[in-house]
């Protein structure tokens, strides 16, 4: 595999590039140039079962005529290829349907990359991934009731992302990322639990230790054996952090500009309004320092910057690209992300949601009769009505404590009753990108036994 360009080089490929498509027809143009190298293995009961290497580099290339417009992606960057590229690329938009939303952002000077200290600078060797993943392993294994191991992955990646456009943009970034994650299994043959830990981290220094995560992956699949199907109840449920995040991802879906300007969103008409308590605050920082999807710039050239989407429980944002912000009659709030095959899509970077002042265990003080939510399992949420019903697992919370471990149940409600019924605790660890404290969400149903 060929080495990924350095800056310098990728702006000079891309500004080739933009050339060929205006000199094979093209009124407007952009070019993406994507390189990656990444590094994982995956070691269980103490052998290495996965290692792999990988390096790529990807090129695509987007044309309009008009307000016809079209993609085309290559692995190769041959420069002698381009003039073929592009003529391809023109043919197509020229038989498109028109979309009268498209086109390039005014021209802009690239932000500086620098302070979002994205680039951890070495590759680590394959030794010390080895060696990260044996201690998360023989630290899950070393915890009383654990009686198998599916293994612990560890694994490193850089990717490099040069963006130039006709109008008069070149920018890159390059971003890093360190990752580890352990699985163990307690008990034995038709009564087993499983359970997992993971960190990720854009720099080594910020990734949780090993051994530590090991021991939590073993605690917590010890503490699911035994579940029982309670009976169905209406109650209150408590989302784990490591869950409540998937919660913002169903907001995040929802006022996705594309989907607001497809009238398919639950909150399309809901600009302004309170669409949470008065207490709650969601935030998207594509700047964060070190954040694991932090930017300088969007998909189109955009620049990026911190938005508060909902403000004292008032959704003030949408999210959108130029797309769909042309569509609303909006300006674009730089979050469109792309491959190098696909055309811009709005999406979220930094999302989360603000923490409260209380901890998990005092949220869920006044509890009689609940519910601790720690997995979620299938995808069951209707985008148009806000309708939720998700399979779930976690224990039950009786007299304000955690109680017996639960097991193939429902959760269910309305995305609309359910924002505005949520308390976000005080437990906010940035880990995925999408990140949310413990949630308490009143009067959901629980479908068991």
């Amino acid at each position: 595999m060929s080495e990924p360009a350095p800056p310098a080089l990728a702006a000079d490929l891309l500004a080739d590039l933009l050339a060929k498509a205006r000199a094979a027809g093209a009124d407007q143009a952009d070019a993406v140039l994507v390189s990656g190298t990444s590094l994982s293995l995956t070691r269980r009961l103490g052998r290495i079962e996965h290692l792999e290497r990988a390096e790529s580099r990807d090129l695509g290339l987007r044309v309009f005529v008009g307000k016809r417009a079209a993609i085309v992606a290559s692995g190769r960057v041959e420069p002698g290829e381009f003039a073929a590229l592009a003529e391809r690329a023109v043919a197509m938009a020229r038989v498109v349907p028109e979309d009268p939303h498209i086109g390039l952002g005014p021209p802009a000077a690239p932000p500086d990359a620098a302070p979002l200290d994205l680039v951890d600078p070495d590759e680590p060797e394959v030794a010390v991934l080895i060696a990260r993943a044996a201690a998360a392993e023989e630290a899950a294994l070393a915890v009383p009731g654990v009686t198998n191991s599916e293994g612990a992955e560890a694994g490193w990646g850089r990717t490099e992302v040069a963006l130039a456009t006709s109008a008069g943009f070149a920018g890159s970034y390059a971003r890093t990322g360190h990752s580890l994650s352990a699985t163990a299994l307690a008990g034995a043959g038709t009564d087993m639990q499983r359970d997992y830990d993971y960190t990720s981290a854009v720099h080594l220094a910020d990734l949780e230790d090993p051994a530590a995560l090991g021991t939590s992956a073993g605690k917590r699949a010890v503490a699911r054996l035994n579940p029982s199907r309670p009976p169905t109840a209406r109650l209150p449920v408590i989302f784990e952090a490591r869950v409540a995040g998937s919660l913002l991802g169903h907001f995040a879906a929802a006022i996705n500009g594309a989907a607001v300007a497809r009238g398919t969103s639950f909150l399309k008409d809901r600009m302004e309004s309170a669409v949470f308590a008065s207490g709650i605050t969601i935030h998207d920082d594509p700047v964060r320092h070190r954040g694991l999807r932090s930017r300088p710039f969007d998909g189109e050239g955009m620049p990026t910057a911190s938005r508060t989407l909902v403000a004292g429980g008032t959704l003030k944002s949408w999210i959108l690209d130029l797309a769909s912000a042309h569509q609303l009659g909006l300006a674009s709030t730089g979050h469109a992300v792309r491959g190098t095959s696909g055309p811009p899509q709005p999406a979220p970077s930094n999302l989360y949601l603000a923490p409260g002042t209380i901890p998990p265990e005092a949220l869920m003080a006044d509890i009689g009769e609940g519910l601790l939510v720690t997995e979620l399992i299938g995808s069951g949420v209707n985008g148009i009505t806000g309708d939720y019903s998700r399979g779930a697992a976690g224990f039950m919370i009786r007299g304000g404590a955690i109680a017996e471990p639960v097991a193939e149940i429902t959760i269910a409600g309305n995305l609309v009753q359910m924002f505005a019924a949520l308390t976000p605790a005080s437990d906010l660890r940035f880990r995925r990108g999408i990140d949310s404290p413990s949630v308490r969400i009143e009067g959901m149903t629980m479908a068991g036994a």
